[in-house]
């Protein structure tokens, strides 16, 4: 790592929809980075801030610290012991941020082969889609070495308004599984009671209103009631990434012997949207399939509706 008085070298990889807007946080907070993304050109608008733009994951195996952002396990294991990867030899970065939300096993395998050359790993999974990162409104779980969490937390901070450190290993991964499992069973009970009201006769923007303005409101009902009510169903995170998650979930519930019930009904909700069509749209949609096998045919409304992420700033 750089002293502390000179900004580590700052190395990025993944611009995808997260990736971008979390790199461009940095480079909005006067972070210096080199970003990498397999497609260049979706990385290449991140130069007009200030990034330079490298093509291969080799060229930042020299920074202090490089934070990936890719989309599954197999991705985060091509970029780090990859023939090409971070740690294909030296040298190798002094940390490994990994904000992708992947699997535990290759997390742990990435972790050994890092500290045998010196690399620390720590687990960033993040909570929050584009828009909310955007606002600054992200939650991180991190993992790994505390020490070296300290060390790179103001650079953690920079991406989200919570950074909280769960534990040594792959306990962040956990975290986020939970997460994302409770994600689920709130987005379905979030369209079931939705269509029950409608079905009675008020409207989704109505009901929403209320709801979000009562103590069972949160950010997250708040920020998908624009979709709910003009069933705008443009991915931020897809019904099928959200199938992934459960059954990451699930699979460490049976690890654990722990019984969860309604998470297991939820997956197979999640799974009919999935096999109904919506698999690549937003999960949002578990509305749609909710109302069809309510009886009720669901039209957009034309009402403005507030997700509660206007007014904020970015770094």
């Amino acid at each position: 790592m750089a002293s502390e008085s000179q900004a580590p070298r700052t190395g990025w990889i993944g611009t995808g929809r997260m990736g971008f807007v979390l790199a461009a946080r940095l480079l909005d907070a006067g972070t210096p980075l080199a970003v990498y993304n397999r497609t260049r050109a979706k990385a290449e608008p991140l130069a007009a801030r200030g990034a330079v733009v490298v093509d291969s994951v080799r060229d930042l195996a020299g920074c202090d610290v490089v934070f990936t952002m890719v989309a599954a396990s197999d991705d985060f294991a091509e970029v780090t012991l990859g023939e090409h990867g971070l740690l294909a030899g030296p040298p190798s970065p002094g940390v490994i941020v990994d904000c992708s939300t992947v699997d535990a096993e290759v997390s742990a395998t990435v972790r050994a082969a890092a500290a045998k050359l010196g690399t620390a790993l720590l687990a960033a999974p993040i909570s929050g889609n584009p828009k909310v990162v955007a606002a600054g409104r992200a939650s991180l779980a991190l993992s790994g070495p505390e020490d070296v969490y300290r060390r790179v937390e103001p650079l953690l901070k920079t991406l989200g308004s919570s950074v909280t450190y769960v534990g040594d290993g792959e306990a962040a991964r956990l975290v986020k599984l939970a997460h994302n499992v409770f994600l689920g069973v709130v987005a379905q009970s979030l369209a079931e009671i939705t269509v029950l009201a409608e079905k009675y006769g008020v409207s989704r923007a109505a009901f929403l209103e209320f709801l979000n303005s009562s103590v069972m409101g949160s950010p997250f009902t708040r920020y998908k009631a624009p979709a709910l009510v003009h069933l705008d169903f443009t991915p931020t995170f897809t019904t099928t990434m959200l199938r992934k998650d459960l059954d990451l979930g699930l699979a460490a519930a049976r690890g654990a012997e722990v019984p969860m019930p309604v998470a297991a009904a939820v997956h197979q909700l999640v799974q009919a949207a999935v096999g109904a069509g919506h698999g690549g749209v937003d999960f949002a949609a578990l509305l749609l399939e909710e109302a069809r096998a309510a009886g009720l045919a669901l039209e957009p409304e034309d009402t403005p509706v507030d997700d509660g992420l206007a007014g904020r700033n970015s770094p």
